[in-house]
């Protein structure tokens, strides 16, 4: 693995961000947005969940060569945001991860990943769910080597790049899980 760092994001990396994520939306089937958002959206989106206190990591390259804002190039990014926004779900995340094109196989998503779950468990939530595309199967075996189980797969629910694509989603307990109720919950 390179050296990186994982650290927390911020909007000032939202053009590296929107990059990455850019590529992915245009060459592959990852994401099933058809065209790629601007910095300014990906900024808006990053806002959304930094403003609710939830993760939204980076891992940044350790030499970026001169060329990047003091930190590093950003590599990759990974975020987790409550899995539906009605109150019932306030302990359940869902993530999402992503690595520049150019450098995935080096276990920058195992680390972003790790650092992920860390996070969430720490903030408190206790389940996290991956919706992964099934033409990703490297992303199903990124989870599955960090515990998570397929519970569902939604057959040819979207189309992309002339195909019909699969829905996997699998789930990891985070801490207790569902052992024990939260310290705080409301009435």
């Amino acid at each position: 693995m390179p050296d990186i760092a994982i650290a927390p994001a911020t909007l000032a990396d939202a053009a590296q961000i929107a990059a990455i994520y850019g590529h992915h939306v245009r060459h592959g089937t990852a994401s099933w947005e058809i065209e790629p958002p601007t910095v300014e959206e990906i900024a808006g989106r990053m806002g959304k969940v930094l403003g609710e206190g939830w993760p939204w990591l980076v891992a940044r390259g350790e030499d970026c060569g001169g060329d990047c804002d003091g930190g590093g190039d950003v590599l990759g990014y990974a975020y987790a945001a409550q899995y539906n926004p009605r109150a019932g779900y306030r302990f359940t995340c869902e993530d999402s991860i992503y690595l520049r094109h150019d450098v995935r196989g080096r276990g920058i998503g195992t680390a972003l990943l790790a650092a992920l779950l860390y996070t969430c468990e720490a903030w408190g939530f206790r389940q996290m769910i991956a919706g992964i595309a099934g033409s990703e199967p490297a992303s199903v075996a990124l989870h599955a080597r960090a515990g998570f189980v397929e519970v569902a797969r939604l057959r040819n629910v979207g189309r992309k790049q002339g195909q019909w694509l699969d829905v996997i989603y699998m789930q990891r307990a985070l801490g207790l899980g569902d052992t024990a109720p939260p310290e705080e919950e409301p009435e």
